[in-house]
């Protein structure tokens, strides 16, 4: 699982839910899917019984739900989009399960999405209210996780006149040549020029003139 996401679940859930949360990873590259111990349980197998396919996991959903799931795998793969679901499965013996699904991008080291990794919850017995406010909780820190990558490269194409790529490729070759992830080198860039930086006037005063102007620039349909 991803370490993010994996810190995520363990403070939400702690240890109380070892059996109805698992993890997966799904992969570009061949399509190729890994899960945990826990989802290989939650659809009837034991582990190492059978290698997941996106086959074998379309035809684990409800039937009411696998049109919906199947166009939500699609969209993942084609677009390279992480994606969250709540849905049905029905495991070998014919259990029905309501599980929810949270995953985030893959990266490799150049910074290039290379699939997905998130966890599984059975919330099947579980009140679902307080399940569902807590994967809000999961998801909305990732969004912030994401949000501080934005941060950081937006102040290296303003400070270098560089595009969005560019500026994720110098993030990525300094978490590569530290040792550090993206996330955390990029959450710590943004706070050290929060609290040191002092911004000349000239350009304070350049960028709030810009701002109250720019709606005179931008070009009518």
């Amino acid at each position: 699982m991803d370490a993010e996401v994996d810190r995520a679940v363990d403070r939400i859930f702690g240890s109380g839910m070892p059996q109805r949360v698992g993890s997966f990873r799904f992969h570009l590259d061949g399509e190729r899917w890994e899960w945990s111990d826990a989802v290989a349980h939650m659809h009837g197998y034991q582990p190492d019984e059978v290698t997941p396919t996106t086959a074998l996991l379309l035809s684990h959903k409800h039937p009411d739900d696998e049109p919906r799931v199947a166009k939500v795998l699609e969209k993942m793969v084609t677009e390279k989009q992480p994606f969250s679901s709540e849905h049905r499965i029905i495991d070998t013996g014919g259990q029905i399960h309501q599980v929810i699904v949270v995953s985030d991008c893959m990266l490799d080291d150049d910074g290039d999405v290379i699939g997905t990794s998130g966890f599984y919850i059975d919330v099947t017995d579980s009140h679902e209210s307080v399940i569902k406010a807590s994967v809000d909780d999961i998801v909305d820190e990732l969004e912030k996780s994401r949000a501080i990558i934005e941060q950081a490269k937006g102040v290296l194409m303003v400070v270098y006149g560089i595009s969005a790529e560019r500026a994720f490729d110098v993030l990525t070759w300094r978490s590569q040549q530290t040792n550090t992830k993206v996330r955390a080198l990029a959450a710590q860039f943004v706070h050290d020029l929060t609290a040191q930086a002092n911004t000349p006037s000239d350009f304070r005063r350049r960028v709030e003139q810009l701002l109250l102007t720019v709606h005179e620039r931008i070009q009518k349909a």
